[in-house]
C-alpha cells in the first residue's frame, strides 16, 4: 500500500478509533463498531469500506452481519506510536 493511502487511512480520527477497536476485538460487525463509538451505522460502514478497499481490513459474511478484522501486521504499533507523536506535537 503506497504510504499516502496508509496516511489518507488513519488521518481521521474516527479511523483511528475503528481499528483500535478490531485491535482489540479482533473482529466486529458495523453494527457492534457503530455503537461503541455512538455513530450511524452508515458512517462506520463508509469508513470501514475505505480501510477494506485500502486492504487494511478484510470480513468474513455471516448473514445478516459482516464482521471486520485487520488484514496488515502492526496496524497496533502504528497506531500507539502515531498518538504518541501527536501528543508530543499537542505540548
Amino acid at each position: 500500500m503506497p504510504d499516502e493511502d496508509l496516511a489518507r487511512a488513519i488521518r481521521p480520527r474516527v479511523r483511528r478509533k475503528i481499528l483500535k477497536i478490531l485491535c482489540k476485538r479482533k473482529r466486529a460487525s458495523v453494527h457492534e463498531i457503530a455503537k461503541e463509538l455512538e455513530i450511524s451505522e452508515s458512517s462506520a460502514s463508509k469508513h470501514l469500506k475505505l480501510l477494506y478497499d485500502l486492504g487494511i481490513l478484510n470480513y468474513e459474511e455471516k448473514p445478516p452481519e459482516k464482521y471486520y478484522f485487520i488484514n496488515v501486521e502492526y496496524i497496533d504499533e502504528l497506531l500507539s506510536v502515531y498518538e504518541k507523536v501527536v501528543q508530543q506535537l499537542s505540548k
